[in-house]
Formats: C-alpha cells, sequence, structure tokens
C-alpha cells in the first residue's frame, strides 16, 4: 500500500510525496548533493548529521546497498528526499534494497517529488529547516514545525558521531596494492619505522583512515574531545583533522587542542578539520548559502595551476577578507572562488575543504595524503 510522505520547509513550502524507508517525524538542515552515484557513501557519512539530504540525480538505489561501501557505523543524516526510488537494484555486489537499508535504521525517505524545485528553492533561499513526516500530514502544522525547530548553526554536533575512545587502526584500501612510491626520505618502509598517525575523528569517513594506511602509516583514531596532551602521549609523528558534521564555531575545546598541537607535529586536516585548523590560527569562518555537496565541484591547485574535480560535503568555509600573514590560501573553489586549501606558513599544517579520499570518486587529490606523508618523514629544518 502506497505510504504518503511530506516535507515541510520553515519558508512555508510544502513537498507531497511517497514514504519509504521508516515511518515517523524528523527534522533537519535541507540540503541537496549533486553526485550520481554514492548514494551509500552519503548516507553514511557522519558529517549530514542533523540534515535532510535531497539527491539532484533523478534514479536512486539502482544498484542496492552492500557492506563494504559503509563510510561509517551507521547512518546519521535524518531523512533522506529523491525523485524516484529504484526498487530493483541490478548490483552483482548488492545485499538490501534502499528501502530495506533505511527501514533497517529507521531513516525517513520521501520520492516522487519535484526535487528541481526543492533544488531550485534552496539555491535562491538557501538552506532551511525542514520537517519530514509520514505521521502528521497537515500542512500548516508542519510548517509551524519547521519554523519553530532549531537551525543547525551552533549546534555541537560533533559529539553525536565521534567515538567515544582511541582505537587502532590497519584496515587499507582493499583493491588496490600498498604504494610503496609514497614512501620517501626519512621512511623506508619498515612497519618498525612508518610514521605514526593520530587521527583526530569528529566524524571520519572510513575511506581516510584506509588512505593514511596505505599511504604506508600507522593509524590510531582519537575522540573529538582528546585534549593536546591525550595526543601528544600517543607519540604521533603527524596528526590528522577529520571531517565532521555542522557548525566548527562551538567546538572550542577542539579548536584548543589544535592551537595546542601547531609546532609540535605536522598537521593534515580536511574539511571541518580544515576549518578548524583556520578557526585555531585565526581566521574566520562563515555559513555558506547553500553549501557545496557533490562529487563533481571543480578546484584549482593555486601551486600547480590544474584543476581537480573535487568530491564535497560542507556548508561553512573559511573566510579569505582577513586572513592572519601566516595562513595562505592553497586551493580555490571555482565556481563560487571561496577557499578549498589553506597552509601555514611558519609550521607544518595544511588542510584542504574537499575530499581527497573520495568515496565514491573522483581521484584527483589522492596525492595530499603524499604531501602529509613527506611533511612527517622530511626532517624539520631551523
Amino acid at each position: 500500500m502506497t505510504r504518503i510522505a511530506k516535507l515541510a520547509l520553515a519558508d512555508g513550502t510544502v513537498f507531497t510525496g511517497t514514504a519509504f524507508g521508516a515511518e515517523g517525524e524528523v527534522y533537519g538542515e535541507v540540503v541537496f548533493n549533486t553526485s550520481m552515484t554514492g548514494y551509500q557513501e552519503i548516507l553514511t557519512d557522519p558529517s549530514y548529521c542533523g540534515q535532510i539530504v535531497t539527491m539532484t540525480y533523478p534514479l536512486i538505489g539502482n544498484y542496492g546497498i552492500n557492506a563494504e561501501d559503509s563510510e561509517s557505523r551507521g547512518i546519521f543524516l535524518r531523512g533522506f528526499v529523491i525523485r524516484e526510488l529504484s526498487p530493483v537494484p541490478s548490483n552483482y555486489r548488492s545485499e538490501l534494497t534502499l528501502d530495506e537499508y533505511l527501514k533497517q535504521n529507521s531513516i525517513i525517505g520521501i520520492e516522487g517529488i519535484d526535487t528541481r524545485a526543492l533544488v531550485r528553492r534552496i539555491r535562491v533561499q538557501g538552506a532551511m529547516t525542514g520537517v519530514l513526516s509520514t505521521t502528521d500530514l497537515d500542512d500548516d502544522s508542519l510548517i509551524a514545525k519547521a519554523q519553530s525547530s532549531p537551525e543547525l548553526v551552533g549546534q555541537d554536533l560533533v559529539q553525536q558521531v565521534m567515538p567515544t575512545e582511541n582505537a587502532d587502526w590497519s584496515e587499507g584500501l582493499n583493491t588496490l596494492a600498498r604504494p610503496t612510491a609514497l614512501f620517501s626520505a626519512g621512511c623506508d618502509g619498515n612497519d618498525a619505522e612508518r610514521p605514526h598517525v593520530v587521527a583526530i575523528d569528529y566524524g571520519m569517513k572510513l575511506n581516510i583512515p584506509r588512505h593514511l594506511q596505505e599511504s604506508g602509516c600507522k593509524v590510531t583514531i582519537a575522540p573529538g574531545t582528546s585534549t593536546a596532551e591525550d595526543i601528544l602521549a600517543l607519540n604521533p609523528d603527524g596528526i590528522f583533522l577529520s571531517n565532521g558534521p555542522g557548525d566548527p564555531r562551538p567546538l572550542d575545546y577542539a579548536t584548543k587542542t589544535i592551537q595546542d598541537l601547531l609546532g609540535k607535529k605536522p598537521v593534515f586536516g580536511i574539511c571541518l578539520g580544515m576549518q578548524l585548523l583556520g578557526l585555531a590560527s585565526g581566521c574566520d569562518i562563515f555559513k555558506l548559502r547553500f553549501g557545496h555537496r557533490g562529487a563533481n565541484q571543480p578546484v584549482l591547485n593555486k601551486a600547480t595551476g590544474r584543476v581537480e574535480i573535487t568530491t564535497q560535503n560542507h556548508g561553512f568555509a573559511v573566510s579569505t577578507d582577513s586572513l592572519p600573514d601566516n595562513v595562505e590560501v592553497t586551493h580555490i573553489n571555482l565556481n563560487d572562488q571561496t577557499a578549498e586549501g589553506i597552509r601555514l606558513t611558519d609550521v607544518p599544517a595544511f588542510g584542504v575543504q574537499y575530499h581527497p579520499e573520495a568515496a565514491a570518486g573522483p581521484h584527483d587529490s589522492h596525492y595530499l595524503f603524499k604531501e602529509f606523508f613527506d611533511m612527517m618523514c622530511t626532517p624539520a629544518t631551523s
């Protein structure tokens, strides 16, 4: 039997469609992702915590779900919006349908709405709070709930998705041979000589520690609330700052830890990790109108002049209007000219706003893991 679902936005717009997945009602910031593939990786990306995600590609679910492609221990987004659900997956690796997967994880989905109209509204009005419901189908009631629900800005969502204790990581990239060419001066590739990376987990995608491991590193994962003393007690050669959800500005504990670590060990940050590196270095952060979410974002590498096609998922950015003297922009988003990479000139630390680990694809930016490896393995010069 067909089930009705409704999505109401805080601006008073209501979309009516067909429910799939779980029953219930949720609120969250309504955003969109332009990827044509990778819906399972999007569903399991902890950075979407607190959000209702709309896919712009019209047919979703056509290759099903499998355990290997998950990017975390579960689903952290609050709702899923698509144009058309494919009920029969065609993929030899498929273990579940998308509908079954959402039901198992208590996630509400809605299909059959005009996602083009929804995305256009978000692009014009900006990302806004919405309510997705299969239980309350009264438009006025849903609009009132959307307008009274808390906004994502100012919330600390990291503590909802991060681990609670340290853990060693040993998994690499199953489909790739170990890239021994990444080893450079100061590291000979023996297990005893592998640089030790402590990855501070604010909601990290699993393909990140896989890449760090595959690049030749020993990896330890630490909770996002770890102090500098906690991190340094693990005797790292380098420190990684992970992606994660929401607004970086309330995360004073993370900013303080990074400030205390800068200059002591090489630092590499991705996505939220770059924003926190920016805050720790004295940069300002601002909220983008509708964010960058997709696997097709063009980024200019200022050092090489090359354009990289990148995977992105962020709603905040480092402001370039008043950068401290020791911070330089290394990468630029060619769609809106926002900063996609920064580097500190006085200590070994850099970050990028996009996802070089890119699951699923593209792979233009894998070189950044080699840069981090080389930074740890190159003796410091005075």
